[in-house]
């Protein structure tokens, strides 16, 4: 519950089967278990990419707007998040509310297997470094600096990147998916670097589309692999 909530003030779940008005995230879960949820898909979806997701439209629209849902295993219900700021300024605090909604019964969109994630994200990062060196944005300068030592950082504080039980694997193919998640936000943030041409910048955009689609396919592989497993048993 606490990896839910986080530092997050409140989290409700509204439109729950048998609840006429929002529940908390405690009841919620307990209600899902009991609607026959054995456990929780996520699903990162971006435009022109539903990954994760099964449908209705009506679903995978909010979730391509929230750009992130989760989808019940064993129950055909999902939930997407809705993230709202309150409070006096200097004392703000966010607020989650989980719209659930129903969903098709049907595999999720465009979900590697872990085996499949780790050899795509190797040659994903491969791809792109070669491209992003000979443009030299691959990554320099304190914008550069600053996010390896936040990444590094964050490894340090705690090396359970999944909570106990999931696969080794999992784990790699997480990790991997962060840095090169690291790259691409380093390049991105790096303004133009040596691309000097249009073409160049061109080229180090369509060199990063690839992999962050990669990276986001390897994260759900990888948070989603427990629920894979169960079903394989």
């Amino acid at each position: 519950m606490l990896a839910i909530v986080g530092e997050d003030a409140v989290h409700r779940v509204e439109g729950l089967p048998g609840e006429s008005a929002p529940v908390g995230l405690t009841l919620a879960l307990g209600r899902l278990r009991t609607l026959g949820a054995s456990g929780l898909r996520i699903a990162l979806p971006a435009p022109g990419h539903p990954l994760g997701l099964s449908g209705p439209p009506e679903f995978n629209a909010r979730a391509l707007e929230a750009e992130e849902a989760v989808v019940c295993e064993g129950a055909a219900l999902g939930l997407v998040p809705e993230v709202y700021e309150a409070g006096p300024a200097g004392d703000v605090h966010v607020e989650v509310v989980w719209h659930c909604l129903p969903v098709r019964e049907a595999p999720p969109a465009d979900v590697p297997s872990l085996g499949e994630a780790e050899r795509e994200l190797a040659e994903a990062l491969r791809d792109a470094t070669m491209v992003l060196s000979r443009l030299d944005v691959a990554g320099s300068g304190p914008v550069a600096e600053a996010a390896v030592d936040a990444y590094r950082a964050r490894a340090e504080r705690g090396r359970e990147v999944l909570a106990p039980g999931y696969p080794p694997r999992a784990v790699r193919v997480l990790e991997l998916a962060q840095r090169v998640g690291l790259l691409i936000s380093v390049a991105s943030a790096n303004g133009p670097g040596g691309a000097v041409s249009a073409s160049e910048i061109a080229a180090r955009a369509e060199a990063l589309r690839p992999v962050e689609r990669t990276a986001r396919r390897a994260q759900v592989a990888a948070y989603n692999s427990v629920v894979e497993e169960r079903g394989v048993r």
